[in-house]
């Protein structure tokens, strides 16, 4: 019995040496899921919408708001991109492609949690561009509750972080009698933007589930800064949840920034967003917004 303590000792002392390695990796599997309680909510009471374009909504709704990805990560940094997969034709067309670049699917997020830098590649309406930017500091709490996932016992911590203009995931849309009550009176007062027709949450409440097993900093998306692998986040309306973990697996990845595009801050880029999808909606109105409407899922 006087050996146990011995061998705990040489267990985490090993384990510590893995995860020192310089040549040490990881590669977890994420899966994302957005509700989308709310748009089936609309499209069911819209009566210029048949059974049959319901049901085809719907499932292109889900191929958008349910994702794959893959996070492969060291000690220093990470690069989290979607798993690459086959579009049938027709797929993503019209709305429905615009709607899925606008919530910045695709490309490569690369974070460095050492320099607190991040680089992802994002094509928004044909064009390249590189976002650099400063890694979000999060101000986690933790807390004292455990669950087991995948076999890994984990911590929560919870963090409220402000919500952005582009975060499209977190946006609510109003009710019909409040629009209209709205729609009145900025008629008579001011242009409406598209921001007009949602409602954004000042700020969200972030749930993360991370894991002491694997003591790295890293984390899904822009995730990061807890004393453990992340392995499941929630911020009220998308959860990310890893369902595949591997260690020091046979094939490294190359972790390293992507480099294709335009460079460009995330405020410019954000407000290169909000511009254009001001021109769009405006375009939209133009030639024939309620069918457009319904293309993109309202």
């Amino acid at each position: 019995m006087k050996q146990l303590p011995i061998l705990l000792i040489l267990l985490l002392f090993v384990s510590g040496i893995t995860f020192a390695q310089k040549d040490f990796q990881g590669m977890a599997v994420y899966e994302s899921k957005t509700s989308t309680s709310e748009f089936k909510s609309r499209l069911q009471g819209n009566k210029d919408i048949t059974p049959e374009m319901q049901k085809m909504i719907e499932e292109r709704m889900k191929k958008m708001f349910e994702k794959t990805y893959i996070l492969h990560f060291n000690m220093q940094s990470s690069i989290y991109k979607e798993e690459e997969k086959l579009d049938t034709p027709g797929q993503q067309q019209g709305g429905f492609r615009m709607m899925s670049n606008m919530m910045g699917t695709g490309g490569t997020y690369y974070k460095n949690i050492k320099d607190k830098k991040y680089t992802v590649d994002r094509e928004f309406m044909g064009k390249e561009f590189l976002v650099k930017d400063t890694l979000t500091n999060y101000k986690w709490q933790m807390s004292g509750e455990t669950r087991e996932i995948g076999g890994y016992m984990c911590y929560k911590a919870t963090a409220v972080v402000p919500v952005s203009k582009t975060d499209f995931k977190n946006f609510r849309l109003k009710k019909e009698d409040t629009k209209e009550k709205e729609k009145s009176t900025e008629e008579t007062t001011k242009k409406t933007s598209f921001l007009d027709e949602v409602d954004i949450p000042k700020e969200i409440t972030l749930t993360a589930w991370y894991t002491t097993e694997i003591p790295v900093s890293q984390g899904p998306e822009g995730y990061w800064g807890l004393p453990g692998l992340i392995l499941e986040v929630n911020d009220g309306r998308t959860t990310i949840l890893c369902s595949k973990l591997v260690m020091n697996p046979k094939e490294k990845a190359d972790i390293k920034a992507p480099t294709n595009g335009k460079e460009i801050s995330q405020k410019d880029y954000d407000e290169t967003i909000l511009k254009k999808m001001e021109e769009f909606r405006e375009m939209n109105q133009g030639q024939g917004g309620k069918r457009m409407e319904i293309r993109m899922g309202r």
